[in-house]
C-alpha cells in the first residue's frame, strides 16, 4: 500500500517512534524523508485549506502540450486484452469554434465507441489558472486488487470465512495446501456450487473434475478428491449451511434499514449510480480484507513450503494465543497450481513475521523505508482486542467523517450541503458524507432507521439491544467485534449455540456480510508535494523491474504498455496488493477551475472560450442552462489530480449526460469505454461475474467502485475500446457509456457535463433508471423541460421538447389517472378533482389544490423513491412528508392506513399546473414543433392545386418561410423558383417602365470618365433592348410556368410594339402631312416601350430637324451669342438640314460679322491706351451682332471701371472744395480712389487736379511728421506715433498724481501681515509715471525710483552699492528720448492749418487729444510757475511736476526752464544755471539715410557734389499728361478755409488709449545706456562709488502747508485760471493773466539769463524778484541753506561727491552761428 505523509492525510505529530508492521504481498512507499516533512510546512487538521501555502509546482517539470516532456501521440500499440482503439478526431481551427456543433458533427461516429478524443488545434492552448502555492486537496486510497469485482468477492468471502471459524473455535490462520500451493477456498466454493452442491458433488464423484479446474494437473493422485472434499466439508460446508439461515434475516434487516426493498421493482437490466465512490461506515469494517486474506495465503504458501509432507495442521503450541494465522491443513498434497506464475508474487521469510498489537491504529512511519525500493512483504492478520472475553481487531481503519480541513468551515462542508452557501448543487448524494476532494461516501444513502426505543440514552456501547432497542438483561447481550453493534442473544436469528462464547464472537451481519465498499480518505497534499510523491512511487517500483539496456547504458525506460499490462497484473491479483492515492471530485468552485474564469481573469480570452469546461455546461444549446441552480460536478466542473496505478472504476455519467474531460498537464491517462448500445449487456455480465456483490448491493454500478477486466467483458459479449489521453487533449463520453481508466502517472484533469439537444431521451430513460434503484437525480427532469417550455420559444427547441412533453403529459395523466382510480375504489363517486362541476352526492374529503409556487427541491421530493414529483405530489398533512404519485397512499408516511391516507383531508394532492394547463403548454410546444411541416403541406398544396401558381402567394409563403427560425427542406428550392421568377420579372420590368431611361440618364456622368466601361455598357445595353428579347422573355415565362401581372403587362407591350411599327412606316412615308407635335407623340411612345425599335431613329432625325426650324425661326429676332449661333450651325450640319435652308444661311452671315467684331474688341483692349470712344460703339453695335459674353464682359467693365472712376474723381475734387470743413472728405477715403486707379490703364479726366490736392494735404502731414521728429518716416507712421504721444501724455499730465513723500517700490516693501488685508492702489514712479516694473532705480537726492528701462540703462551694468543722481536733480544728465519733442505752441500751429486742408486728416483727433491735454495741464500748472511764490519749502514740489514734464512726449517750454531755474536755485547741483531750453531733440544715434551712406563711401560732405544717379528725386509731375478737365487751361482757384474756427465741440473726443500695453512694460524702444561704447565719455557716469556702504535713512520730513501764502487768497484758484492763449511761437502774451516779464526768457542766444559772474552760489540774483512776477508770493524767512537741504535730501554727505562729477555735454548749448544748433544738424534727417 501508499502511505502518505504526515504532511498531508496523516498524523501530524512525528514524535513517536514506531516499526513499520511487516507485509507479505503489499507494496508500500514512505516518501517522507525526514521527520520536518521534507522542508513542507506542517499544518494541523484544523487549519482550512486556504491557509495553507505550499511550494509552487514547477510547470516546466510537467508534460504539458508542445513540451519537450510530452509523450508524442504514437500510432496504434497492441493493447493488453486485444482492444481496439477508440477514434480520436482532429478538429480544423473552423470546425473547433463551437463545441456543440463539433460534437453532433462527430456523435454518430463517437456513440459507436462510446468514447472519443478530441485534440484541438495547435493555436489552442489555454493557460493553468490555479494557484499551485495555494491549492490543496484530500486524495483517496485505493487497494488495486480490491476494486475488481472477482478478487474483492473473493477476499471478502475469505475473510467472512476465517470470522466464522475463529467465532466457532477454529483459527483458519492458513489456508489449506495442496501439491504444498495453498488451495483457493472461494474457487472451490464456486466451483462445488456451480455443479450443484456439496451432496451432488460428492455423489457424481465431481471432485477431480473440479480439481482440474482449479489448475492442479500432473501426476493423478488418489488423495486429490480426498483432499478437496475435506478442505470443502470442513471450511466450507459449515459456513455455507449458516448462509443458508443467517442471510435472510440479514437481507431483511438490510431492507427495513434502507426503508424497501434493494432490488428494483422492474426487471430492467440498465443499472446506474447516483453517488460518489462509497466508503463504508467505520463500524462496520476491519482492515482491507485484501490485506488480511492476501496476507494468510502467502504465510499459507510459504508455510507450506517450509513444511514436510506430515506435518500436520494444528496451531503451534509456541504461538501466542494472540496470533491468529491460517495453517494448512492438508500440506502432504503434492498438486501445484498450473495458473500461479512467479510474478503474481514473491514470498517471503515468515519465521519473523511477527505483528505489533496496539489498543490504538496503527500508524506506519517511513523513517526506515524512505530511502528503500519497494518490496514485497508478508502481513499477517492482527489479532483483536478482547472484548466479550475475546480480542477486538486492532487494525480496523476509521474512515473520517469530519470535514476536509478537521473544522466546519466552508472547506470542510459535504458537497451536498453547497447549495446554502453558493447556490450549487453537489451531483452527489445530499446525505452522503462526502467532502470536496476528500475520501467516498456510504454505499447507500444513509437512510434513517426506524424509531427504536432504546433504553441507553447515552447510547454507550454494550447498553443497548439493537433489534429490540431494550437495555435490560445486559448479561446476555454481545457485542460484535467487527460492527461493534450490541444484540441479545436470544434475539439473534440464528441463535448461537453458547450465549457466552469463548472466542471472537461476529453477528450475522458481519458473518453472512454486506458487501459494503469503498475508499478510504488518504492526505492532504499541494500539487508540488503529490508530484514527488506520485514520481517517488513510480520510480521505486518499475526501477527494480526493468531490465538494463546497453544501448542507454540504464534500465529500460518505462512505456506506456509496461503501466498498462502492470495495472490490470495488480488489479487481478489476489496475493499482492498496492495502493495508490488519487486526488478525485475536487470541487472547482473551492479549489478553482484549472481554466481561466470570467471571475478571476476577466481580460484572459480563454475565460470566455465555448470549450472552457465552465462554459461548456451553459453553452446556449446545452440543456442544462435551463437548470436553475448549479449542481457541481455536472454544471460545475470536478478536478482529478492523479498518480500512476490511480484509477477510475467503471460508470456512466449521472443522468446519461456527455462529459467532456480534458487533461492540462501530466502523465498519460488510459481510458476505457463501452459504446451506451452495449450498456445492458455489460450489466449483465458484472452480474454474471460477481453475483455476490449485486446480491447484496443491486445499485453496484452505482457506486464507481468495481472493475472487470476487459477480457472478461469481451468473452461477454461487450465491445470494449480504449484510448490514451495525453496533456491539452479532451475525452468526450457518450451518453448511457460505461467508462473506467488509469492513470500512467501524476497528471491534472478537468471534467464537467454538458447537454446537447439528442440528449433528453437519455436523460428521462437515466431518470427512471434512478428511481427504480431510489437513487436521488441530480436534478429534476421534468422542470427542466417545463423551463425549457417558457423561456426558450425556438423551433429547434420545440423540435426535441415536443416528443419530451407529449411523454411527460402522457405519463403525467397517465399517474394522476391510476391515483383517481385507485382513489375512487375505496368509495366510488364523482371526485372534485377530476370532475370539478359535476355534483356528487359524496363529499370527497381529500384535500386538493394546484399550486404553481416555486419550492425548494426537498419539498416534492418523494422519500420512497427520491424521485423529484415536480408536475404533481402527494404530501402528508401531519408529517409534512411527500411522496410521487407512484407511491401515493401505498408507503407509510404517518402511521395510517392506505384507505385512510386517500380518503381522508389528513393528506393533499398538489398539482403544478391542472391538466388543462398542462395541455395547452404541451400543446403550444407541438404546434411550435409542427411549424416546419405546417409550412411545407402549404407549400405542397399551393403546387398541387395550380399548375402555374401565383408569383405573389410564393413570394408571401417564402418569406414566412424565411421568418420561421427553423431549416426547412423545401424552402431553398422555392426560394430559388422565386429568385428565378424575380429576375424574369426585373428584367420584363426593364420594358414595361420607364426606369430604363432614367437609369440611362444618370448613367451618363458615369460613362463620361469611364470610355472603355462605358463603350462595354452601351453595347450590354444594346442587347437588351432588343425587340427580340421580349419574345424570348415571354417564352421562358411558358417555361417557368407561373402567374403574375408582369406577364400580362409584357404580352400587351408586345402588341402595342407591332401597332406602333405600322404606324410609324404610314408616317414616315410623307412626313410634310403631319405636324412636328404629332411627330413627337409618335417618337415618345416609341421611346417607351425600352426596346430598340428601328422606326423610332428615323421618327427622331425628322423630329430633330423639325424643332431646328422651328427654333431658328423664333432666334432670329432674339440676341444670341458667337457660341449659340455656333452651336445652331453645328447642331444644323448634325441633323442634316440642307444647305439651302434660309434660317441656316442667315446665321452663318450673323456668325462672320460677330467674328469681325470679336476681333476688334480684343485689339483695342490690349492697347496700353484705350480709346474709350471707340469702346462705347463697339459696346452700342454689339446690341444687333453674336458676339461672345467674355468679350462683351470685358468691354463693358472697362467702360464701367472708367465711368465709376471718373464720378468718383469729380465727386471728391468737388467735396474737397466745400466751404464746410466737415463736408469735406477724409484723406484715407480720396487716398483708396487714387489706389483703385492703378488697375485702369489710363487716368480719368480730374486724377491730376485731385492728386494736386492730395499733395498739399500730404505736406501738411510731413510737417508734423518733422515736429516729431520723423521726417524720413512713412506717412502712415504720424498716426501710430501721435497716438504713443496721447497715451504717453495721459499718464505724464495725469492731475490726480500729486505730490507725495518719497515710496519704495511695492516689491521692496514687506509682506503685509494681514492676509485680508486690502491691496493699496500701486504707486507710479518715474519721468514716465508708470507703476513699478524691472530694474528700478534710487535718485540719491530726491530719493525717486526710475526704471532702468527709461534711463536706458542695463541691469547687469548696475552694483548694489552705486549711487544715482536722476536727471530732475542735475540737468546735466541727459534724459535718453527715441525721439523729439514738440513745442505745445507749434502743435497748435500745425493744428489751426486744419481749415485749410482739401481734405479731413486721420490725425485731427489724436492731435486735438494731445492739444487740450496740454493746455489744460498748463492751466494746472500756472499757479506753479510763479517765481514769487517759491520757496525752499517748494523744491520737492518743483522736482515733482519737472519730473512729469520731462516725462510727457511734448515740450512745454516755460515751465520746463521755470522749474530748472527755480531747482538750480533752491537746489542747485551743477556749478552753472541751466540754459535755456527751446527745443527738445532724440538723444538717439540716428541712422544714417541712404545718402549719407553714398556720401560717407565717396568721401563727400555736399549732397550737391552726388553723382546724378544718386541724388535724391525731385518731387514733379509728368508734363506730358494733361488734366482732361474743360477748365485745365486756367488758373487754379485755391480752396478757400472755413469762415470760423472750428470748437472743441466739432471734433469727437477720441483720446487714444494707445496700445494697450501694460504700463510696467512699456519702452520706447530705448537703447542700451551702460554701453562701453557710447559717444559720450562722460555718459556711462551716472553712478559714482563712495567708499563706504550706502545706506538709506528714515524718509524725510516734509513741510505741510499751501503752496501760497494766505495773504494771496484773494487771487483766483488756478483752476479758475484761463489756459494761455498763446500766439504761435510765443507764450508771451498768450496768458489771459498778468503778463510774464520777458527777462525769464534767454535771448535769442538760446541762453537762460546772462552768466553768472559771481559762480553758481549768486544763480538766484538773475530770476525776477516778486513784484517783477505777479506769479510769485513772497518770500518767507530766511532759513539757513544747509539746514533746508537737510530736509530734502536722504545722506548729506552724498552732496559733496555728486559736485565733483564732470558735467555732462549738452548739444542743445552748441550754436553754429547762424541759429541753428549742433541737433539741427544730427536730427534733421531723423527717421
Amino acid at each position: 500500500m501508499v502511505v502518505p505523509p504526515s504532511v498531508g492525510g496523516g498524523n501530524a505529530s512525528t514524535s513517536t517512534t514506531t516499526h513499520a508492521i511487516p507485509t507479505t504481498g503489499s507494496f508500500q512507499v514512505n516518501p517522507t524523508k525526514s521527520s520536518n516533512n521534507g522542508g513542507y510546512p506542517t499544518y494541523a487538521s484544523h487549519i482550512p485549506f486556504s491557509a495553507r501555502r505550499a511550494l509552487p509546482l514547477d510547470m516546466s517539470t510537467v508534460e504539458r502540450r508542445g513540451h519537450p516532456l510530452a509523450v508524442r501521440e504514437s500510432n496504434k500499440r497492441i493493447r493488453p486484452h486485444g482492444l481496439q482503439d477508440a477514434p480520436t478526431f482532429r478538429p480544423t481551427e473552423e470546425d473547433f469554434k463551437d463545441p456543440m456543433d463539433y460534437v453532433r458533427k462527430i456523435a454518430p461516429e463517437g456513440r459507436k465507441y462510446g468514447i472519443c478524443k478530441i485534440i484541438p488545434p495547435e493555436n489552442w492552448s489555454p493557460s493553468f489558472a490555479i494557484d499551485t502555492e495555494k491549492f490543496h486537496f484530500r486524495t483517496r486510497r485505493q487497494e488495486l486488487n480490491s476494486v475488481e469485482g472477482g478478487t474483492r468477492t473473493n477476499l471478502n468471502y475469505l475473510d467472512q470465512l476465517a470470522k466464522f471459524h475463529k467465532q466457532n473455535g477454529m483459527n483458519l490462520n492458513r489456508f489449506p495446501s495442496v501439491d504444498k500451493k495453498p488451495l483457493d477456498l472461494y474457487k472451490l466454493k464456486k466451483a462445488v456450487e456451480t455443479r450443484g452442491g456439496f451432496e451432488k458433488v460428492c455423489k457424481l464423484k465431481k471432485w477431480a473434475e473440479i480439481g482440474r479446474d482449479l489448475g492442479y494437473s500432473g501426476k493423478i493422485m488418489s488423495s486429490l478428491s480426498t483432499s478437496l472434499k475435506n478442505s470443502f466439508q470442513k471450511w466450507l460446508h459449515p459456513y455455507e449451511k449458516y448462509l443458508r439461515i443467517a442471510k435472510p434475516g440479514v437481507q431483511q434487516q438490510l431492507e427495513f434499514e434502507y426503508g424497501g426493498p434493494l432490488t428494483p421493482p422492474s426487471a430492467t437490466p440498465g443499472m446506474r449510480r447516483s453517488q460518489s465512490h462509497q466508503t463504508p461506515p467505520a463500524n462496520t469494517r476491519d482492515e482491507s480484507p485484501a490485506i488480511r486474506a492476501s496476507t494468510v495465503l502467502n504465510m499459507s504458501l510459504n508455510d507450506s513450503e517450509n513444511t514436510t509432507p506430515g506435518a500436520t495442521s494444528s496451531v503451534d503450541a509456541s504461538q501466542p494465543a494472540i496470533n491468529s494465522g491460517f495453517t494448512a491443513v492438508n500440506t502432504g498434497s503434492g498438486f501445484t497450481p498450473v495458473n500461479l506464475t512467479s510474478a503474481s508474487f514473491q514470498a517471503a521469510n515468515t519465521s519473523s513475521a511477527t505483528l505489533k498489537r496496539d489498543s490504538e491504529a496503527v500508524q506506519i512511519h517511513g523513517d526506515n523505508l524512505a530511502q528503500s525500493a519497494p518490496e514485497q512483504r508478508n502481513l499477517a492478520l492482527s489479532a483483536p482486542r478482547l472484548m466479550n472475553g475475546h480480542a477486538k481487531n486492532p487494525l480496523k481503519r476509521q474512515i473520517s467523517h469530519e470535514g476536509l480541513n478537521g473544522i466546519n468551515g466552508d472547506e470542510s462542508r459535504p458537497s451536498g450541503e453547497l447549495s446554502d452557501e453558493h447556490g450549487r448543487r453537489s451531483k452527489r448524494l445530499k446525505k452522503a458524507p462526502t467532502v470536496v476532494g476528500s475520501h467516498m461516501s456510504l454505499l447507500r444513502p444513509t437512510t434513517p432507521r426506524p424509531p427504536i426505543q432504546r433504553y441507553n440514552v447515552n447510547g454507550k456501547t454494550g447498553e443497548a439491544c439493537d433489534t429490540c432497542g431494550k437495555s435490560d438483561d445486559k448479561s446476555s447481550i454481545l457485542v460484535c467485534d467487527g460492527c461493534e453493534n450490541s444484540y441479545h442473544w436470544y434475539c439473534l436469528d440464528p441463535a448461537p449455540e453458547n450465549p457466552q462464547p469463548h472466542h471472537d464472537w461476529h453477528c450475522p451481519r458481519c458473518l453472512v456480510g454486506t458487501g459494503e465498499f469503498g475508499f478510504e480518505e488518504g492526505g492532504i497534499y499541494s500539487l508540488k508535494q503529490f508530484q514527488e510523491k506520485a514520481q517517488q512511487f513510480k520510480d521505486n517500483y518499475f526501477g527494480p523491474k526493468m531490465p538494463f539496456d546497453p544501448v542507454l547504458n540504464a534500465n529500460r525506460p518505462v512505456t506506456e504498455d509496461d503501466v498498462e499490462r502492470e495495472f490490470w497484473r495488480l488489479v487481478e491479483s489476489i496475493t499482492e496488493t498496492v495502493e495508490v492515492e488519487y486526488g478525485a471530485d475536487i470541487h472547482s468552485t473551492t479549489h478553482g477551475s484549472g481554466f481561466p474564469t470570467i471571475e478571476k481573469n476577466p481580460l484572459d480570452p480563454y475565460s470566455t472560450d465555448l470549450w472552457n469546461l465552465n462554459i461548456l455546461p451553459l453553452h446556449p444549446e446545452s440543456l442544462f442552462r435551463h437548470i436553475k441552480s448549479d449542481i457541481s460536478g455536472m454544471t460545475v466542473p470536478w478536478l482529478y489530480v492523479g498518480m500512476c496505478f490511480s484509477t477510475f472504476c467503471w460508470h456512466n455519467e449521472d443522468h446519461y449526460s456527455y462529459s467532456a474531460n480534458y487533461q492540462h498537464f501530466g502523465a498519460t491517462k488510459t481510458w476505457y469505454g463501452i459504446p451506451g448500445a452495449d450498456a445492458e449487456r455489460f450489466e449483465d455480465a458484472m452480474r454474471q461475474a460477481v453475483p455476490e456483490l449485486f446480491e447484496s448491493q443491486p445499485d453496484l454500478l452505482f457506486q464507481l467502485v468495481t472493475l472487470l477486466p476487459p477480457d472478461q467483458l469481451r468473452k461477454a459479449g461487450v465491445n470494449v475500446y480504449a484510448l490514451d489521453q495525453r496533456a491539452g487533449q479532451f475525452v468526450i463520453t457518450f451518453p448511457q457509456a460505461y467508462h473506467a481508466g488509469f492513470n500512467h502517472g501524476f497528471n491534472f484533469n478537468e471534467a464537467v457535463n454538458f447537454a446537447p439537444h439528442d440528449w433528453e431521451p437519455f436523460g428521462e430513460a437515466g431518470v427512471g433508471r434512478l428511481q427504480d434503484f431510489r437513487k436521488q437525480p441530480c436534478f429534476s427532469h421534468d422542470e427542466l423541460l417545463m423551463t425549457a417550455a417558457n423561456h426558450d420559444t425556438t423551433i429547434k427547441t420545440a423540435k426535441w421538447l415536443a416528443p419530451a412533453l407529449e411523454r411527460l403529459r402522457d405519463r403525467e395523466m397517465q399517474q394522476r389517472s391510476d391515483l383517481l382510480a385507485h382513489h375512487k375504489e375505496f368509495i366510488d363517486h364523482n371526485c372534485k378533482i377530476d370532475e370539478p362541476n359535476v355534483e356528487s352526492n359524496f363529499h370527497c374529503e381529500l384535500g386538493f389544490e394546484i399550486d404553481e409556487r416555486e419550492v425548494p427541491e426537498n419539498d416534492y421530493q418523494c422519500m420512497y423513491c427520491k424521485a423529484y414529483s415536480y408536475l404533481s405530489r402527494f404530501r402528508c398533512n401531519t408529517t409534512s412528508k411527500v411522496v410521487c404519485l407512484l407511491h401515493a397512499g401505498s408507503v407509510d408516511c404517518c402511521g395510517s392506513d392506505e384507505e385512510h391516507r386517500l380518503t381522508t383531508s389528513t393528506h393533499t394532492l398538489v398539482y403544478r399546473f391542472s391538466d388543462e394547463a398542462l395541455e395547452s403548454i404541451v400543446q403550444k410546444v407541438i404546434d411550435r414543433s409542427k411549424t416546419p411541416e405546417a409550412w411545407q403541406e402549404k407549400l405542397d398544396k399551393i403546387l398541387e392545386d395550380d399548375p402555374r401558381p401565383s408569383l405573389k402567394v410564393l413570394r408571401s409563403l417564402a418569406s414566412e418561410g424565411e421568418r420561421i427560425p427553423y431549416e426547412l427542406p423545401g424552402l431553398p428550392d422555392l426560394k430559388a423558383f422565386v429568385q428565378r421568377c424575380n429576375e424574369w420579372v426585373d428584367e420584363a420590368i426593364n420594358y414595361i417602365t420607364r426606369k430604363q431611361q432614367n437609369r440611362r440618364k444618370n448613367d451618363r456622368v458615369w460613362r463620361k470618365g469611364n470610355t472603355a466601361k462605358a463603350a462595354e455598357q452601351e453595347e450590354r445595353e444594346r442587347e437588351l433592348r432588343k425587340i427580340e428579347n421580349i419574345h424570348k422573355l415571354l417564352a421562358t415565362a411558358e417555361e417557368i410556368s407561373f402567374d403574375c401581372p408582369e406577364i400580362t403587362t409584357l404580352r400587351e407591350r408586345s402588341e402595342a410594339i407591332a401597332e406602333f411599327q405600322h404606324d410609324a412606316r404610314i408616317a414616315l412615308k410623307n412626313p410634310t402631312l403631319r405636324s412636328t407635335l404629332n411627330f413627337e407623340e409618335l417618337v415618345e411612345k416609341g421611346k417607351g416601350f425600352n426596346v430598340d425599335v428601328p422606326e423610332v431613329e428615323k421618327l427622331d432625325k425628322v423630329v430633330q430637324q423639325l424643332k431646328w426650324n422651328d427654333r431658328a425661326r423664333e432666334l432670329r429676332g432674339q440676341f444670341q451669342t458667337l457660341e449659340d449661333v455656333a452651336s445652331l450651325i453645328d447642331t444644323a450640319a448634325e441633323i442634316g438640314i440642307p444647305e439651302h435652308n434660309e434660317h441656316l444661311n442667315y446665321y452663318r452671315e450673323q456668325q462672320v460679322q460677330g467674328e469681325l467684331w470679336e476681333a476688334k474688341a480684343k485689339e483695342l483692349i490690349s492697347v496700353e491706351s484705350v480709346h474709350y470712344q471707340q469702346l462705347e460703339a463697339l459696346s452700342t453695335q454689339a446690341g444687333s451682332l453674336p458676339v461672345s459674353r467674355e468679350t462683351l464682359a470685358r468691354v463693358d467693365a472697362i467702360l464701367a471701371k472708367q465711368r465709376e472712376a471718373h464720378r468718383q474723381i469729380a465727386e471728391m475734387y468737388e467735396k474737397c472744395k466745400d466751404p464746410e470743413f466737415r463736408n469735406r472728405p477724409r484723406y484715407k477715403d480720396v487716398r483708396d480712389v487714387l489706389d483703385g486707379l492703378s488697375e485702369l490703364n489710363s487716368k480719368p479726366t480730374g486724377t491730376i487736379d485731385l492728386e494736386r490736392e492730395i499733395k498739399r494735404h500730404e505736406d501738411w502731414m510731413r510737417k508734423g511728421k518733422k515736429l516729431f521728429g520723423k521726417a524720413n518716416a512713412p506717412l502712415h507712421i504720424l498716426q501710430a506715433h501721435m497716438n504713443y504721444v496721447n497715451e504717453h501724455n495721459q499718464f505724464c499730465f495725469e492731475l490726480q498724481d500729486k505730490p507725495r513723500m518719497p515710496v519704495e517700490p511695492a516689491s521692496r516693501e514687506h509682506s503685509p501681515v494681514d492676509p485680508q488685508e486690502i491691496e493699496p492702489p500701486r504707486e507710479v514712479f518715474c519721468m514716465c509715471r508708470q507703476p513699478e516694473a524691472g530694474l528700478m532705480i534710487e535718485c540719491e537726492r530726491c530719493h525717486e525710483w526710475y526704471h532702468g528701462k527709461c534711463l536706458k540703462i542695463a541691469r547687469g551694468k548696475v552694483k548694489e552699492d552705486d549711487k544715482y543722481t536722476c536727471p530732475i536733480c542735475d540737468y546735466r544728465i541727459k534724459i535718453p528720448r527715441d525721439a523729439a519733442r514738440p513745442k505745445l505752441e507749434d502743435l497748435q500751429d500745425w493744428q489751426a492749418e486744419i481749415p485749410t486742408l482739401p481734405f479731413q486728416p486721420e490725425e485731427e483727433d489724436t492731435l486735438e487729444e494731445i492739444v487740450s491735454t496740454g493746455l489744460n495741464f498748463r492751466d494746472f500748472m500756472r499757479p506753479y510757475v510763479s517765481p514769487v511764490v517759491t520757496t525752499l519749502e517748494e523744491v520737492t514740489t518743483q522736482r515733482f511736476y519737472l519730473r512729469k514734464i520731462e516725462g510727457a512726449e511734448i515740450l512745454l517750454a516755460f515751465e520746463t526752464n521755470f522749474f530748472r531755474q527755480e531747482l538750480h536755485k533752491w537746489a542747485g547741483v551743477a556749478p552753472e544755471p541751466p540754459p535755456v531750453l527751446e527745443i527738445s531733440l532724440s538723444t538717439r544715434k540716428p541712422r544714417p539715410t541712404k545718402q549719407q551712406k553714398e556720401m560717407t563711401k565717396l568721401g563727400i560732405t555736399n549732397p550737391d557734389d552726388l553723382p546724378q544717379h544718386l541724388r535724391t528725386k525731385q518731387h514733379n509731375f509728368a508734363k506730358s499728361r494733361k488734366s482732361s478737365d474743360t477748365n485745365s487751361g486756367k488758373g487754379h482757384h485755391p480752396l478757400q478755409p472755413a469762415p470760423k474756427r472750428r470748437g472743441r465741440s466739432d471734433t469727437p473726443n477720441s483720446a487714444s488709449t494707445g496700445s494697450g500695453r501694460d504700463p510696467h512694460t512699456h519702452s520706447h524702444r530705448l537703447p542700451n545706456a551702460m554701453t562701453s561704447s557710447h559717444p559720450d565719455p562722460t555718459y556711462p557716469a551716472y553712478f559714482h562709488s563712495p567708499h563706504g556702504s550706502h545706506h538709506h535713512p528714515g524718509s524725510p520730513v516734509y513741510t505741510s502747508g499751501p503752496y501760497y501764502s494766505n495773504h494771496l487768497a484773494h487771487n483766483s484758484h488756478p483752476s479758475q485760471l484761463d489756459s494761455p492763449a498763446f500766439a504761435p511761437r510765443s507764450p508771451i502774451g498768450r496768458s489771459s493773466g498778468p503778463p510774464l516779464d520777458p527777462g525769464l526768457f534767454s535771448p535769442t542766444n538760446n541762453r537762460f539769463g546772462s552768466p553768472l559772474p559771481n559762480g553758481p552760489g549768486h544763480g538766484q540774483n538773475s530770476m525776477l524778484s516778486p513784484r517783477q512776477n505777479p506769479y510769485s508770493t513772497p518770500s518767507q524767512s530766511a532759513r539757513d541753506l544747509d539746514h533746508v537741504f537737510a530736509e530734502f535730501t536722504t545722506d548729506p554727505g552724498d552732496d559733496s561727491g555728486s559736485k565733483t562729477d564732470p558735467p555732462y555735454l549738452d548739444y542743445q548749448k552748441e550754436d553754429n552761428g547762424n541759429g541753428t544748433t549742433l541737433e539741427d544738424i544730427l536730427y534733421h534727417d531723423e527717421e
